[in-house]
């Protein structure tokens, strides 16, 4: 492991805002150009159809209408939503790929300084409230969510702690549709393990914290293909600085598999500002089974390969080029 913060690529830092750009671009064009026939027939009536240059108030009004139509109160709040208390199933789900979520997970890992390690998350999620369709992922929903990423090195007899991060998250979430948006807090803090400090004497204790809020937006291209990207400020923290942003895809099943299975795939991007907006990139590839019911999770196995800076928050200066095998359970 290197002692120097990692750097990605200057391209990787712009990658949330073109991702944002490209979805917004995307979707507005897409309706004003499904919506442009009719638009220009009933703004300048058939004596004006000769007119191949409308007046760019007429597009203004156009746009204005689309967002109106988005945003209209119906469609957001339909009339057949209910309160629900503990409900099943979430609406906005955990990234993949992301290594600081909590999750049930477990990963050995090889770096490229031939260290070995096990990389577990112990973790869980449950649902509070929900105002929204009982029967399918819609509304409005409280939850919480926490757990614990620790670190063994699998190169000492009995396994050694080297550091364990604890985290709990209140995200409050909606989803309608394809769109789906989450806004919430999160702690977590960092801790070194006992066994490590031990055997390393010069190495001094850090108390890496934050306390963040943060807002994520994920767009489902298809119900197995969703797109996001998430924006935290750390109000209080130490060692961390206030801005984090993240970023990926997620493609896989989302319909009951049975024993068989389907493959999926997933990519997340972490930039720290303590890491000048350098971080991790994070991949995984593999076979994911997904169980019955709206509350049921999916269960994943496969590779994983992981790029800069340490997930372990205690040691986030140091970069590390991981490849190994997951498994995971996520909600």
């Amino acid at each position: 492991m290197n002692s120097h913060p990692h750097k990605l690529p200057h391209l990787m830092r712009r990658c949330v805002l073109t991702f944002l750009i490209v979805i917004a671009s995307g979707l507005m064009t897409g309706k004003l150009l499904a919506q442009a026939p009719s638009s220009l027939i009933s703004n300048y009536g058939t004596s004006h159809v000769e007119d191949l240059s409308p007046p760019i108030t007429s597009y203004l009004q156009s746009a204005s209408d689309v967002l109106i139509e988005d945003f209209d109160m119906y469609e957001v709040m339909a009339p057949d939503w209910s309160w629900k208390f503990l409900p099943r199933g979430f609406l906005y789900r955990t990234y993949w790929a992301s290594v600081a979520e909590p999750r049930l997970s477990t990963r050995a890992v090889s770096d490229r300084g031939g260290h070995n390690s096990l990389d577990s998350q112990i973790g869980g999620r449950i649902g509070i409230v929900r105002f929204g369709d009982p029967n399918a992922e819609e509304g409005f929903q409280l939850d919480l969510l926490g757990g614990a990423n620790l670190r063994q090195n699998t190169d000492t007899y009995d396994w050694d702690m080297t550091g364990t991060d604890y985290r709990f998250d209140i995200p409050l979430t909606y989803r309608h549709g394809p769109h789906a948006w989450k806004f919430g807090f999160y702690h977590v803090s960092s801790h070194m393990g006992d066994e490590f400090l031990v055997h390393n004497p010069s190495v001094s204790r850090i108390d890496y914290y934050r306390d963040s809020l943060y807002l994520g937006y994920s767009y489902h291209i298809t119900p197995e293909f969703r797109l996001y990207g998430e924006i935290d400020y750390a109000f209080s923290r130490d060692f961390a600085e206030p801005w984090h942003l993240q970023f990926g895809f997620d493609w896989g099943p989302v319909h009951p598999t049975g024993i068989r299975g389907a493959p999926f795939l997933s990519m997340n991007g972490h930039l720290r500002e303590e890491l000048d907006f350098g971080g991790n990139f994070s991949l995984q590839t593999g076979w994911a089974w997904k169980g019955e019911g709206l509350g049921a999770g999916t269960l994943r196995t496969g590779l994983h390969y992981y790029n800069g800076g340490s997930p372990q928050f205690s040691f986030y200066r140091q970069s590390e080029q991981q490849i190994g095998w997951g498994l995971w359970y996520d909600y």
